[in-house]
């Protein structure tokens, strides 16, 4: 359906739905507290309202767009961050909240398996070491 010409763009466009705290819920059901606090008091400190800004964008809006469940949202998000590389720690916390959706640690390994070819094996591997560091780390926590 096209927008009558003359709108204001604000008029054009579907709002966005940006729900604070509705993505700080969305937060404490993904992220345990541990992955929490490694990353937002620092990055507080360093660039204070930063780290809400992330929360209320990403977990208050694209988490709660429809189309796709979280656990395919952790699909992508491991491929994502295997395929930057140089992201361990945000790879291992995605890798702690796949397990919070309900995958298997058998699944998170074969994702490292499937990317191999199309993001080359010496990324795989670096995804699949950080991948069963933190998966035994669970273990021993007994998530």
């Amino acid at each position: 359906m096209a927008k009558a010409a003359g709108q204001a763009l604000s008029e054009q466009l579907t709002p966005a739905r940006l729900d604070r705290d509705e993505g700080y819920r969305m937060l404490d059901l993904l992220q345990d507290e541990a992955t929490q606090q490694a990353t937002l008091p620092g990055l507080e400190q360093i660039a204070p309202g930063y780290a809400d800004w992330i929360i209320t964008a990403l977990f208050g809006g694209t988490y709660l767009r429809d189309g796709l469940s979280l656990r395919d949202r952790q699909l992508i998000n491991l491929a994502a961050l295997t395929a930057v590389g140089g992201v361990d720690p945000q790879l291992a916390g995605h890798v702690r909240t796949s397990l919070r959706v309900g995958m298997t640690r058998q699944e998170v390994i074969e994702i490292f398996v499937h990317l191999a070819p199309y993001l080359g094996v010496p990324k795989a591997l670096a995804g699949l070491r950080v991948a069963a560091a933190t998966l035994a780390e669970a273990e021993e926590a007994g998530r």
